[in-house]
């Protein structure tokens, strides 16, 4: 699993059937430090992800893992939103002060 924030979203009206009705997201990487990368993925949205969230995705063969893309065509699945991290007893992120 990494993470990611939405940065945005993808709207392919020509894609594969096993793709339809799934939302795709732009996710921009992010550190360990919650310091964004010069990093994008292309994700399927199973959770209901949205723009500006800090999310957890995963790639691989683990993308295909999740109820929503179990047998379908995707490299990268969003698999949840981040509430709150924190690192080594420091308060990263948390997602009602932003």
């Amino acid at each position: 699993m990494q993470i990611a924030k939405i940065i945005g979203s993808v709207v392919a009206t020509q894609k594969d059937e096993g793709l339809r009705d799934h939302k795709l997201l732009v996710c921009q990487v992010h550190n360990h430090e919650n310091k964004p990368q010069d990093q994008y993925v292309v994700a399927v949205d199973a959770v209901g992800a949205g723009p500006g969230d800090l999310v957890l995705y995963a790639t691989g063969s683990s993308a295909r893992q999740t109820l929503q893309t179990k047998d379908r065509p995707c490299d990268a699945v969003v698999m949840a939103v981040v509430d709150s991290w924190d690192q080594d007893g420091s308060n990263v992120y948390e997602k009602w002060s932003e």
